[in-house]
């Protein structure tokens, strides 16, 4: 009877909590109105004659109250009927329904007393909801059951997962990538204080493990070899393929989706998070089911493509459009003025950073995060056993900015601020939760080729060539995975197909006889298109006497790879240097690149799809600069620096990646390592075996939770 009575009084006590609550906000709300009354003049909350304080007082809360309930009880109904609306446009709808709901409510108001204009209806709304929102998380902060509803509203759930469904005290695993943060960044911004989250793990004894990439330093290879146990093939960020005559960038939706498939079929495997797993803003799903902002999904159509979902469960609350939108916003001026101060103080290296660059900016630093963010509380809450989610804020901006500056120490303390906020909501989860940090590569400094020697790498090589060079030098395009991967999720949330912008097309050339230069940060990629197989040394010499010489022995070309039909493959540097890749060590040409580079130089040379000539910048070990073959000031893609050096920080509990003394080097060492922590935390995992897929039968397509066909890339 005691423990009756006293769980009789918690409710009691709850409940008056709730009320309390209800009645704070309801009264904050109609302060609110009675404000924005007196300050817009298109809005009022007055008949025509006039009424006292105390009447308008009601009215006012009349319409606050109204317009809750409204929000509590119609706005769900609203979002189940968004989702045949485009994700693009839900933001701003989101605005005008919102303002809908309010002029809904000033009509209920009795005597017609409440009036407003369609578009000051919008501002009101927008006002309310971040006031009301603000106002009951700051009451729920205190409570700890209300601050968990609180979450799940905010992540689009209504109630954690059953608990028969969760595995108890099973703790989960939430691995969070840091995209291009690398680990010397990551180092120095613990030591200045940019990320007291980060330090105080390392402070509780969490490890800092360095990992080393391979040659293809960027996201297409590492998050592929991370999340599904093989990068094999994947030379570059862009490649020319000679049997396919398909050009492949990384993170267009097409190509992604096919580099999944490939590496689906070479593993027998799912992926990483195929067990439980979520997928959020990642180029590749890792055989999750629960996806959002996913790149290799965009190219699918068919009623299991939830890439969109993300959009939907986060803009569910209007607060969140409210402060995302004002943070959007402000974002943009943000980069406006770091541009402009750059400028004006005639900084250098310096970029372009005008045109659609401050949005996709914007995009990524802000829209991306808040969703990805969103998703992973909700994840958590739903008691999930695996995600992995890729917060792009760092690359995007460093790439315009550089690596080191003011501009990126602003995005590194609100990515720690995020982290943050995702280990508190674990704290309100059903089950315990890991959380890993990691990064897929870091970013080298540097000057452009172009800005440094007045011409680009396809220039230098059709002069090499023998071929007319332009007198107007084009920008090459950027590899940004951010700028791409916004561009095609746009297209995406307007519901128009991908990849039919003809990019592809301009990147090729207007005759089969000319070369295919391609550049993925400070890598190059020469090909031959109507060469069918790779060319030899041999072959190329003989057609362009001057291409490899003028190559290996320019200023701003660190080495270049190329076959031979007498020593297999060859490493060419300046001063007539000459390697056989069989010989390779990391000393000679490869010296200054550091340890692993003859590793990673032969192990490219084996791939299938290895272009006719690769082409590394110059690397100067005093000041870590590269040079990008693309409008970079910040770039990764090849050997040389910081960018070939990212990070795994791990809590305590889980196993030490590596034995004592030995190196962490590839992403698919980082898939078996993380592969293993998953076992440790929830026990065996049950990949596919081989014998359970076959790539002659199509069953890797089974893998890939998508229906429908593949929107394919338009190279030519």
């Amino acid at each position: 009877m005691g423990d009756g009575r006293w769980g009789g009084a918690d409710r009691w006590r709850s409940a008056g909590r709730t009320l309390t609550r209800v009645v704070v906000v309801w009264a904050v709300s109609t302060l609110t109105l009675l404000l924005l009354a007196g300050l817009l003049p298109d809005f009022e909350l007055q008949s025509a004659d006039g009424d006292s304080l105390t009447r308008t007082a009601l009215t006012a809360a009349w319409a606050a109250g109204a317009f809750g309930l409204l929000g509590a009880l119609v706005w769900p109904v609203i979002v189940r009927a968004l989702l045949l609306v485009p994700a693009l446009v839900l933001g701003l709808l989101v605005f005008f329904l919102n303002g809908s709901l309010l002029l809904l409510a000033l009509w209920l108001i009795p005597d017609g007393r409440g009036a407003a204009d369609p578009e000051t209806a919008v501002v009101v709304a927008a006002v309310m909801s971040a006031v009301a929102s603000a106002t009951s998380t700051a009451l729920a902060v205190r409570d700890d059951d209300a601050y968990r509803r609180r979450l799940y509203r905010l992540t689009g759930r209504t109630r954690p997962r059953d608990p028969g469904d969760t595995a108890g005290a099973v703790p989960g695993t939430v691995f969070l990538q840091l995209d291009g943060v690398g680990h010397h960044v990551l180092r120095g911004a613990v030591a200045d204080g940019l990320m007291p989250t980060v330090a105080g793990w390392l402070d509780a004894g969490h490890r800092l493990t360095p990992w080393r990439t391979d040659w293809s330093s960027q996201t297409g290879a590492s998050q592929l070899g991370i999340l599904h146990g093989s990068n094999e093939d994947v030379p570059a960020f862009r490649w020319y393929e000679k049997d396919t005559g398909r050009l492949m960038v990384s993170n267009r939706p097409a190509s992604a989706v096919e580099l999944q498939r490939r590496a689906v079929r070479r593993t027998g495997d799912g992926g990483l998070l195929t067990v439980d797993g979520a997928s959020r803003g990642n180029l590749f799903s890792g055989g999750a089911d629960q996806l959002a902002l996913v790149l290799s999904m965009a190219a699918r159509r068919g009623r299991r493509n939830r890439s969109r979902a993300g959009y939907f469960a986060y803009f569910a609350d209007p607060a969140n459009a409210v402060r995302t939108a004002g943070s959007l916003v402000t974002e943009c001026v943000r980069e406006m003025y770091q541009s402009t101060r750059a400028r004006l103080r005639r900084e250098t290296p310096r970029v372009s950073r005008g045109g659609t660059y401050p949005f996709v900016r914007a995009f990524a630093t802000v829209v991306e995060r808040d969703v990805v963010v969103s998703a992973v509380m909700g994840d958590m809450l739903a008691g999930r056993t695996a995600v992995y989610a890729d917060l792009v804020a760092y690359d995007e901006v460093a790439h315009h900015s550089g690596p080191h500056g003011r501009d990126t120490d602003q995005v590194l303390a609100r990515l720690d601020r995020a982290i943050a906020l995702i280990a508190t909501v674990a704290e309100h989860a059903p089950r315990p939760y890991r959380i890993v940090l990691l990064s897929d590569h870091g970013q080298s400094p540097g000057e452009t080729f172009e800005s440094a020697y007045g011409l680009t790498l396809k220039d230098l090589v059709r002069a090499g060539c023998g071929l007319p060079v332009p007198r107007r030098v084009r920008r090459t395009p950027s590899g940004s995975e951010a700028r791409d991967a916004a561009r095609d999720a746009l297209r995406s949330a307007l519901h128009r197909p991908v990849d039919e912008s003809g990019e592809s097309a301009r990147e090729l050339p207007a005759r089969p006889s000319e070369p295919v230069v391609l550049a993925s940060g400070n890598l190059g990629l020469v090909s031959f298109p109507d060469v069918p197989h790779r060319m030899t040394r041999e072959e190329i010499d003989r057609r362009h006497p001057a291409l490899l010489r003028t190559l290996a022995h320019h200023p701003g070309v660190g080495f270049v790879l190329v076959a031979s039909a007498e020593h297999g493959s060859v490493v060419l540097a300046r001063d007539g240097v000459e390697v056989p890749v069989a010989e390779l060590a990391d000393d000679g040409p490869l010296a200054v690149f550091g340890r692993g580079s003859a590793r990673a130089v032969r192990r490219t040379d084996g791939f299938p799809h290895v272009a006719d000539i690769m082409v590394n910048s110059m690397y100067d070990p005093a000041t870590g600069t590269v040079h990008a073959f693309e409008e970079q000031i910040g770039s990764h893609g090849g050997l040389g620096g910081e960018q070939s050096h990212a990070f795994l920080l791990s809590p305590p509990d889980l196993s030490p990646p590596v034995g004592a003394g030995d190196e962490l080097v590839g992403a698919e060492h980082v898939h078996r390592v993380l592969r293993r922590w998953l076992r440790e935390s929830s026990g065996p995992q049950v990949p596919l075996g081989p014998l359970e897929i076959s790539p002659s039968t199509g069953a890797s397509e089974s893998l890939l939770p998508v229906d429908g066909p593949v929107t394919q890339d338009k190279n030519h």
